[in-house]
């Protein structure tokens, strides 16, 4: 009896699901994201360097990275590129902040009165479709070659596009929603502030990326037909000289004027779009 229940008591062999499971692969670690930019960058320097240097690419026409620190550098040691920077920024940011407003507040308001609207849509796409570059001389005869003419471009190139992208976001606006705040009694008003406006406000946000790269357009091309300042001046006569080292030290201060007009837009959009995220958190608090 003794052996029997000794030999009963020998464990039994562990069923296979419980067989100890190997660890997983874990996914190689990638660097930062920042690291990954600058590497692109460096390799990209590097390699147009050596192409330089070997021969295979004309110094004469595409210019250097060494060449273009150092034009870089005499422009920052003689104050000239903050001046032609600054010039461009302002002139720019006025034409954006300008365009933007005077095209979306229209173009919101069109969606009271969907008669009016099919009467001047024809119009809209009318204007849209002439490239604004064919009014900068009239814009220059009108306003002069100072810097109103700069921001004047600058508008005529994002007020359409602002217009247009608000007037399409107004009426793709849930008509659902609106049909039943209508039932309950809800006024046009209300459906206009409660409905349409927060619905259409990320697109237009999207909208105001879009327009960053269009005022710098109106204002370096205004820069370009008659400016003293800015740096579509400094391009201007740069490559009318072949001096191309200087030239490629405007399309970088270009660059860096429209990183930080991106950057003032991402701060809009996380101010006007907060309520989506306290929405969002209160729909799915637990």
């Amino acid at each position: 009896m003794s052996q029997s229940s000794s030999s009963a008591t020998v464990a039994a062999p562990a069923p296979a699901d419980s067989a100890p499971v190997p660890a997983l692969a874990r996914a190689p670690r990638l660097p930062p994201v920042w690291l990954a930019q600058l590497l692109i960058v460096v390799l990209l320097f590097a390699a147009w360097e050596f192409a330089v240097r070997q021969g295979a690419v004309s110094a004469f026409l595409f210019g250097s990275p060494s060449g273009t620190a150092q034009a870089a550098w005499n422009l920052i040691v003689s104050g000239e590129l903050w001046v032609h920077a600054n010039y461009t920024l302002w002139a720019s940011a006025a034409g954006f902040v300008v365009g933007t407003v005077i095209g979306t507040i229209p173009g919101l308001a069109l969606w009271y009165s969907p008669y009016g609207a099919k009467v001047v849509e024809p119009f809209l796409v009318a204007i849209n479709s002439v490239p604004k570059i064919a009014f900068a001389p009239l814009v220059i005869l009108w306003f002069g070659t100072g810097v109103i003419s700069k921001v004047a471009l600058s508008v005529s190139l994002t007020a359409i596009v602002a217009l247009l992208a608000a007037f399409q976001a107004a009426k793709d606006a849930d008509p659902d929603i609106q049909r039943m705040l209508v039932s309950l009694g809800a006024t046009k008003r209300q459906i206009f502030t409660k409905v349409v406006v927060p619905s259409a406000t990320p697109y237009i946000i999207s909208t105001f990326r879009i327009n960053i790269g269009f005022a710098l357009v109106g204002t370096v091309v205004g820069e370009f037909i008659s400016s003293k300042y800015g740096l579509g001046h400094v391009i201007f006569v740069a490559s009318s000289l072949y001096d191309l080292n200087t030239v490629w030290v405007g399309i970088f201060s270009l660059m860096a004027l429209g990183f930080v007009l991106y950057a003032g837009v991402d701060v809009a959009e996380k101010r006007l779009l907060r309520w989506k995220d306290q929405t969002y958190a209160t729909n799915f608090k637990l």
